[in-house]
């Protein structure tokens, strides 16, 4: 009896059973998000426009990615299978540091885009 208990919990079960769906689904979500996102971005930012909604995706954007790399550490370090860690760890490790590299450049893009408003307003006065 005390073999079978160390042998059932030694076993570890996959949290889910078709890797590649989930890769798939991970990956592409977060594909078309980001080309949204990369869309929104570019067209908003430098024109000054939707603060608020520009950093409320950005954001939500990171949050995503550190909430699937951390699933996917989690995964690795209880020795799930490479089908259910890595599919976790590679779309979070992309979103998470494409969105600390993203920050700098998205808030210069608003002081560049709050510059040129005050340079035009003072150009019309006089």
């Amino acid at each position: 009896m005390t073999s079978l208990t160390l042998q059932l919990a030694s076993q570890v079960y996959p949290w889910f059973n078709n890797p590649g769906l989930v890769g798939g689904l991970l990956g592409g979500g977060l594909g078309i998000m980001g080309g949204v996102y990369g869309t929104v971005v570019g067209i908003l930012a430098p024109r000054g426009k939707a603060r608020g909604l520009v950093f409320g995706m950005h954001w939500t954007f990171l949050a995503v990615g550190v909430v699937l790399l951390a699933a996917g550490v989690w995964a690795l370090a209880v020795s799930q299978p490479y089908g259910v860690w890595y599919p976790l760890i590679l779309p979070g490790a992309l979103a998470t540091m494409l969105m600390l590299i993203f920050t700098p450049i998205i808030r210069l893009r608003y002081r560049q885009a709050e510059h040129r408003r005050l340079e035009a307003e003072e150009f019309r006065r006089g």
